[in-house]
C-alpha cells in the first residue's frame, strides 16, 4: 500500500468541511440510483480511506476518551469533523436530490443510464490503475481477481428477490449486509436490501414515522444496530485490507465496478409493469432494437461524462486529494 503520513486536520475549516460535504453530497445522491454505491463516489473523490480510518475507530481507544471524560481527544480520534460535514452532505445529497434523480429515472432513464455507465466505466478504469502491481505475476493476479470480481458483481445484481424472513434476526442480517454493500464500490446496498426483500418494509417504516407500532419501532430498532455493526465491522476489515493488500483489494474493487455496469446498462426492459413505484420495480439489460439517434446519443453522453471523470480526477490530483486517514496504520 502506498506510504501515507498521519492526519493532522485536527481545527475546524470550513473550506474543508464544505468540500467534505459536496463529495457527501454526491455520495448521498449515487445512493438514490439503482446499481450505483456512494462507495464509488467516496473512493474516486479520494475520500474512502480517510472514512474507512474514521469508521474503524470507533473502538475500545474511544470508549475509555468518553469514560474519562476527555471530550476534545474522543473528537478528534474518529475525525468527527470529517463524518459530520461528510454525514450532512449524505444526508442533504439523499433528500434534496431524491425528486429530481427519481424524475430522470423515470422519464429520461435511457439518457440517465448511459452518464452513469459513463462515469462508472472511467471510475473502474481510475481505480485499476490505482492498483499499481509490483510485478508481472501480480499484474496477472490482480486480472483474475478483478474479473472473478466483475463476475459476482454481474450474477449478484441479476438475482431476483427472494422470500424474506420476517424474524429480527433476519432483518438483523439484512441490516448489516446492506450497510456493508453502500461503502463496498460497485454493490449497491439498496439494491442489495430490495433482493432481500426488505427494502420495502423499511422504507413503508420510514414513509409511516413517527405514527409507528410496538414492532415497528423493533423492527427499525434491530435493523439500525445491524447497520451499525456491519458498518463499523466492514470498516475495519477494509482498512486492513488496503494496508495489507492493496493491490489485489483496489483490483477486486474494480471489478465490482466494472461488474456494476451490467444495472446500469442505458437500454433495459421493465419486466414489472404492473408495480408503479419505481424503486421496486425490476428491469432486465437488452441492446438496443437499431443504431439510431437514440443509441447515438447515449453514446455521446456515456463518453461525455467518461471523459469527465477523467478531467476531474486530473484537478483532483494536482489540487491533492483528501484521502489522507486519520490512523494511517492498519
Amino acid at each position: 500500500m502506498p506510504q501515507t503520513s498521519p492526519h493532522k486536520e485536527e481545527g475546524f475549516s470550513w473550506s474543508r468541511s464544505a468540500r467534505t460535504a459536496g463529495v457527501g453530497v454526491a455520495m448521498g445522491a449515487a445512493d438514490i440510483v439503482p446499481g450505483v454505491s456512494g462507495g464509488t463516489v467516496a473512493l474516486i473523490l479520494g475520500i474512502y480511506q480517510r472514512l474507512l480510518a474514521a469508521l474503524s475507530r470507533f473502538d475500545k481507544d474511544l470508549l475509555v476518551h468518553l469514560l474519562n471524560g476527555r471530550l476534545g481527544e474522543a473528537w478528534r480520534h474518529v475525525d468527527a469533523w470529517f463524518l459530520g460535514s461528510l454525514g450532512v452532505g449524505v444526508v442533504l445529497g439523499a433528500k434534496g436530490l431524491a425528486k429530481l434523480m427519481v424524475y430522470l429515472l423515470q422519464e429520461q432513464p435511457t439518457y440517465t443510464y448511459a452518464a452513469f455507465f459513463g462515469l462508472i466505466l472511467a471510475s473502474g478504469v481510475l481505480v485499476a490503475r490505482m492498483s499499481r502491481p509490483e510485478s508481472p505475476a501480480a499484474t496477472a493476479k490482480g486480472i483474475a481477481l478483478g474479473i472473478l470480481a466483475a463476475c459476482f458483481a454481474v450474477w449478484l445484481m441479476s438475482q431476483g428477490r427472494i422470500t424474506p424472513s420476517e424474524s429480527l434476526g433476519y432483518t438483523f442480517v439484512c441490516g448489516a449486509v446492506a450497510i456493508c454493500a453502500m461503502i463496498l464500490p460497485g454493490i449497491s446496498g439498496a439494491y442489495l436490501l430490495l433482493i432481500l426483500g426488505k427494502y420495502e418494509t423499511i422504507s413503508d417504516i420510514l414513509h409511516r414515522a413517527p405514527n409507528l407500532t410496538g414492532g415497528d419501532f423493533a423492527t427499525l430498532g434491530v435493523f439500525i444496530v445491524g447497520c451499525l455493526v456491519g458498518l463499523l465491522s466492514f470498516s475495519r476489515l477494509l482498512k486492513w485490507l488496503l494496508a495489507n493488500y492493496w493491490s489485489s483489494t483496489m483490483a477486486v474493487l474494480a471489478g465490482f465496478m466494472i461488474g456494476s455496469l451490467y444495472r446500469v446498462w442505458p437500454f433495459q426492459v421493465d419486466t414489472t409493469p404492473d408495480v408503479e413505484e419505481f424503486k421496486l420495480k425490476s428491469f432486465e439489460p437488452a441492446w438496443p432494437e437499431a443504431i439510431d439517434g437514440v443509441a447515438l446519443t447515449c453514446a455521446a453522453i456515456a463518453v461525455a461524462c467518461f471523459v469527465l471523470v477523467l478531467v476531474v480526477d486530473h484537478f483532483a490530483s494536482r489540487l491533492g486529494k483528501d484521502d489522507t486517514p486519520a490512523d494511517a496504520t492498519a
